[in-house]
């Protein structure tokens, strides 16, 4: 690409819906986190939430972010953000790996990001590989799970020969503390954008600066 060629350009890369849904499903989270804490840690005589609200709590926010989940499948196959989703396999583990590096090493460092986003694609090959995961498999897993504990009826009878319950139990929470600690990631790695609140003000706003050329910008018009 020659350099000469390349503009910087604020684009609208997070749609109002996309923001909508992201911080609605960050809280619906949060409160899904705290209330399944308080319902198998708590202490019965000092609980985090008394047990009757955590269950009721629990499982209206189970609801609504399974009504979030499916709007936000329509709404990413219909508007073309799913685009960013799509892996490119070539080179994909010499990707990720560089990307590991610099989250490990090279931000310290002060070097340039490896993959700056761009209209094309908005997410680092590790960022793009972590949330199709979280989206399309983690997330799916722990309604389905979910729905089970809730209405043990829709659970099989039977596993691997045990009762169809309990591996959906445990699975339920493997799931729910696979993506605990994906939000702690997620939070730390929101702070280390070019400034702490970088971040998060372009899932405010929706605009961030990408790196173009001006036969591409000139085709976007």
């Amino acid at each position: 690409m020659n350099p000469d060629c390349v503009i910087k350009k604020k684009v609208l890369l997070y749609p109002l819906w996309l923001r909508i849904w992201h911080w609605s499903h960050a809280a619906l989270f949060i409160l899904l986190l705290i209330s399944g804490i308080s319902l198998h840690f708590a202490n019965p005589n000092a609980p985090l939430i008394p047990f009757a609200t955590a269950r009721v709590l629990h499982n209206l926010c189970g609801l609504f972010l399974s009504f979030e989940f499916l709007v936000f499948v329509l709404a990413n196959g219909i508007s073309g953000n799913v685009r960013h989703y799509r892996p490119v396999m070539k080179n994909l583990s010499q990707r990720l790996m560089k990307q590991a590096d610099f989250y490990a090493r090279g931000i310290f460092a002060g070097l340039s990001h490896p993959f700056p986003p761009t209209w094309e694609q908005k997410f680092n090959p590790l960022q793009q590989m972590t949330y199709l995961t979280i989206m399309y498999l983690v997330v799916p897993l722990i309604i389905v799970t979910g729905f089970m504990l809730w209405v043990p009826e829709w659970a099989p009878e039977q596993i691997f020969g045990m009762d169809g319950l309990w591996p959906a139990a445990v699975l339920h929470y493997l799931v729910g503390v696979a993506l605990a600690v994906f939000f702690v990631g997620h939070v730390y790695l929101v702070t280390v954008g070019k400034t702490m609140t970088s971040q998060i003000e372009k899932m405010l706003t929706g605009w961030e600066e990408i790196s173009t050329t001006k036969e591409n910008d000139h085709e976007r018009r």
